[in-house]
């Protein structure tokens, strides 16, 4: 709640006038019962056809400046929650780009998308509804009962017994609602992930004839998630009926007291309309109470939720090193005995890795599957921080790095080439904002990928849709290395980044990255022997394990690990001319 009130002290102002509005409003509104005893009692008894519309008119007005007061209430409340809840996503969006790799893996990207949407937008909701109902429907409760003590204190007992039951009523089914609520919400979220699998990897299921084993599954976690949703909702149903039966049982309490004291000539039957009035009005307000209680239930169950990723503290610190001034003299790249391990007592991803790349070197990174490859270039741009040892870039700690000053100097194509939405120009210029045409178009070509926007009508400007579905595998991959090299980065990953491409395509990448980057340590990642078969230096990866360093043929002569990679991916006459 703390925080909340955090993202709401801009709106000050609005979260103060929505209410007094409001207020004002339910003022007008207590006034209205006394105006119709009065026609009853004076105009009706008196036949005083003037009276009737003069008091009519009062009517009239009060309802023109309450609804006058509910508009303008409506309009600060609305703008106080619609901007406190922008607040707050933008200040989450902003956090969630703080986490590290591991806390994204750990919290799950399906989780994080409906606290950023579904679950912020229900706490809009509980704001708005708070702003204009919180104060005004007790308000009106209590204006009610003790507008009835003016009239009549016998009747008004009557008031005085009822609302304690209906405010009993109440709030015991919100204790009962508020866990069922937040349960709710954590099975959303595993629907929610099963639908983002089953759309992603759609093409996986479908070959494998998964759909009807999905289709299963999917049900009975929307069954269950159905089943919670009756429950809870049966519960929050019981909240009219309830107080319905306590409202009209206290009504005709009301009129039987009543009839007895206009019998007695105590009351007048204006006054008696007038508290059965005020019976009505309670009832609204408390169902109107209910159902706030109800949607603030929610609310504050997404609030938890939403607090929860605000609590997550960011598993990296941001160093203050712009700039090593070192570039050139010391290596690029340089691993001292780093080891890393994903989460705390699981099995080590890397062990001990230690090497050296410097300027203008070719690294290759091979070995099976699982071996470590995509961890050792993911500690470069500090995508994960080393259990043990140190990474250095140009001589310098990335930990001491600032993450800009760090990750300018390096280009990464990750495994899965991700495009966003946009022109193919809008797409490369994340390498580089300002770059010209002239620079994106030569990083095409380095990247082999200058026939795509050959072939494209609009040519650079040509749309590329969400996840770029309507280009090949190839074409991605070929853009997403383009939109890197338009970096011009000191260091240069390829994380297994053509694996989509041709051998003929790969062989003419590999050496138009030779013949540009010269300057630039490229590391190539690839299970190819083929692909880093040229590279200055190899760095071959076994279950996390540096299994050997050294050139293609010193490593083909000394390493059993990588000699075995060669000859299971070479033809029958390459295998004939090792053996010779």
């Amino acid at each position: 709640m703390r925080r909340l009130l955090h993202f709401m002290r801009d709106y000050r102002k609005e979260s103060i006038l929505g209410p007094l509005f409001k207020l004002l409003e339910a003022s007008f509104e207590l006034f209205v019962p006394l105006v119709v005893a009065d026609i009853i009692d004076v105009g009706i008894a008196n036949r005083d056809s003037g009276y009737v519309l003069g008091r009519g008119g009062i009517l009239i007005l009060l309802g023109l400046i309450g609804l006058a007061s509910s508009i303008t209430a409506q309009y600060f409340a609305a703008k106080a929650a619609v901007g406190c809840s922008t607040q707050m996503r933008k200040a989450l969006f902003e956090h969630l780009n703080s986490f590290s790799y591991k806390e994204l893996d750990t919290i799950g990207t399906s989780t994080l998308i409906t606290r950023i949407t579904s679950d912020i937008n229900q706490v809009q909701t509980g704001v708005n509804l708070v702003l204009r109902l919180f104060l005004r429907s007790p308000f009106i409760v209590f204006g009610a009962m003790v507008m009835a003590f003016t009239i009549d204190v016998k009747c008004a007992l009557i008031f005085l017994g009822v609302i304690p039951i209906l405010f009993a009523v109440v709030f015991g089914i919100m204790g009962i609602t508020i866990p069922v609520y937040r349960k709710v919400q954590g099975q959303l979220d595993r629907v929610l992930l099963h639908v983002r699998e089953n759309l992603s990897g759609v093409r996986v299921v479908r070959a494998f004839n998964r759909q009807q084993d999905e289709k299963e599954t999917f049900h009975r976690d929307s069954s269950t998630l159905m089943k919670t949703q009756l429950f809870v909702g049966k519960i929050s149903a019981l909240l009219n009926p309830l107080t319905y039966a306590v409202i009209n049982g206290a009504v005709i309490l009301l009129v039987w007291t009543g009839g007895k004291q206009v019998d007695g000539g105590i009351l007048t039957q204006g006054q008696v309309v007038a508290l059965v009035n005020y019976m009505s009005q309670i009832l609204v307000e408390l169902i109107k109470l209910a159902n706030l209680i109800v949607n603030v239930t929610r609310s504050l169950a997404c609030l938890s939720r939403i607090d929860s990723v605000f609590d997550q503290e960011p598993g990296m610190e941001e160093g203050t090193c712009g700039d090593s001034g070192l570039a050139g003299t010391v290596p690029c790249v340089e691993f001292r005995d780093v080891s890393m391990t994903y989460q705390e007592g699981a099995e080590a991803a890397l062990e001990h890795v230690s090497f050296q790349a410097w300027p203008g070197e070719t690294i290759g990174v091979i070995g099976g599957t699982g071996s470590g490859k995509s961890t050792l270039v993911n500690l470069i741009p500090r995508f994960y921080d080393a259990s043990e040892g140190s990474v250095l870039v140009d001589g310098v700690d990335v930990r001491d790095y600032t993450f800009q000053g760090l990750r300018q100097r390096v280009g990464v194509v990750p495994q899965k080439a991700v495009l966003f939405s946009g022109t193919i120009r809008d797409n490369l210029r994340w390498g580089k904002k300002d770059a010209s045409d002239e620079e994106i178009l030569e990083a095409l070509k380095t990247a082999q990928g200058l026939e795509i926007v050959e072939k494209k009508e609009k040519g650079l400007d040509e749309e590329i849709l969400q996840g770029g579905r309507n280009l090949s595998g190839g074409q991605r991959q070929r853009l997403t290395i383009a939109r890197a090299l338009v970096r011009d980065p000191e260091i240069l990953i390829l994380d297994d980044s053509a694996s989509a491409l041709d051998f003929a395509t790969d062989a003419r990448l590999r050496k138009a990255l030779r013949e540009k980057k010269k300057s630039a340590a490229v590391f190539l990642v690839s299970q190819r022997a083929a692909t880093v078969r040229q590279a200055d230096k190899i760095i071959v990866l076994d279950d996390g394990e540096v299994a050997g360093i050294g050139s293609h043929e010193e490593l083909y002569r000394s390493c059993e690990v990588y000699r075995e990679i060669c000859l299971s991916q070479a033809s029958a006459e390459e295998e004939k001319a090792h053996e010779a």
